[in-house]
């Protein structure tokens, strides 16, 4: 079996920390935001999704560190910006400031932060052994509200490493997958309450599929169907009401991060080094082009979509790359100019952050 290691026309350059200022009769830029996840001091970078110019760096105040994760870094609304110091177990919270963004503030976890979401009026955190919940009013961020415990299937507590991503499946339940080579993996079901806080205990925990391996990232739907990846045996699975309903060969190599555009869902191929193009459906999931496009700089991590804007970072050589690309209604993918360098070793996380007010 294959074994990948998870790494599975503006105006110049800003000085760091700077905004350049728009006049209130400009439209908003669209955001490419990554976080730089250095083990001392973590930052975060905001390019120009267009025009691929740097716009500005801010400290995350905390230590990165994360790896083998999926969505370290969120945005809602293109409004709010989230991004896990893994070092601190803190989570630190940005707000958009007409073409950049600002501090607001940091969020203590229950353990080491490793994935975001945002949904049904809440921040989400999944960590290395629990998921928080943080209550979200008006595009601000409150108390910690609920806290439940991750857990194998068989039981036990996930080792340091196996928590890949949370993500939001409706509006009584989150999903977290967790990676623990060489058993299957497990996909937790956490139940939330009616206000949407998570209420400390799990509605299921549920194995891979019998000859697969390593669920990884995924895409909801938003009516309790995900479509997750299966990373370390080359397939992508159908989940919906509790359990996997399918799973297909992916066609490509370690297909390992997931984001989603209407009906369309992207996946980062690790090893492959491409990004596939996937149709979810109740009852089954296809492979709608398996070489929807490629990353030549090095071998893609986190995605991320919005606003018709695609953003997957690569690692290759010591150096992580931003590749930006536009999409169609028909899921088509055309670069936006030339991949970035970040200047990062390690960069993770990629947040695509529409200008809507």
């Amino acid at each position: 079996m294959l074994k990948i290691k998870l790494l599975c026309t503006a105006a110049a350059l800003l000085a760091a920390g700077s905004i350049v200022n728009l006049r209130a009769d400009q439209p908003r830029p669209t955001l490419a935001i990554t976080m730089t996840n250095d083990p001392m001091s973590n930052q975060i970078k905001v390019y120009d999704a267009v025009t691929g110019a740097l716009l500005q760096t801010l400290s995350t105040n905390g230590q990165g560190g994360v790896g083998g994760n999926a969505r370290g870094v969120r945005q809602l609304d293109g409004e709010l910006f989230a991004a896990v110091n893994a070092g601190s177990s803190t989570v630190a919270v940005f707000r958009r400031d007409g073409n950049g963004l600002k501090f607001e503030q940091l969020l203590s976890t229950t353990s080491t932060p490793v994935s975001i979401d945002f949904g049904n009026d809440h921040l989400y955190v999944a960590g290395a052994a629990t998921v928080d919940s943080f209550v979200l009013r008006n595009h601000n961020v409150g108390w910690r509200d609920g806290t439940a415990s991750l857990e194998l299937v068989g039981g036990g507590t996930p080792p340091d490493g196996s928590t890949a991503q949370v993500g939001v499946l409706d509006r009584k339940q989150l999903l977290v997958t967790l990676k623990t080579d060489p058993t299957p993996g497990t996909v937790d079901v956490v139940a939330l309450d009616d206000d949407g806080a998570v209420t400390g205990t799990l509605d299921g925990v549920v194995s891979a599929p019998a000859g697969t391996l390593t669920p990884f990232g995924f895409a909801t739907y938003g009516d309790g169907t995900a479509v997750i990846t299966l990373a370390h045996s080359n397939h992508d699975g159908l989940f919906r009401a509790g359990a996997f309903v399918t799973f297909v060969a992916a066609g490509q190599n370690a297909p390992c991060w997931m984001t989603r555009a209407g009906k369309f869902v992207f996946t980062a191929n690790t090893a492959s080094r491409t990004i596939s193009r996937l149709v979810g459906t109740g009852s089954h999931v296809f492979v709608d082009n398996p070489t929807a496009a490629s990353t030549p700089t090095g071998a893609p991590s986190d995605i991320d979509t919005s606003a018709g804007v695609l953003g997957v970072i690569d690692h290759a050589g010591g150096q992580s790359h931003l590749s930006l690309f536009s999409y169609n209604q028909l899921g088509e993918l055309t670069a936006l100019g030339a991949v970035i360098n970040l200047g990062a070793a390690n960069a993770n996380g990629i947040a695509i952050m529409g200008g809507q007010r």
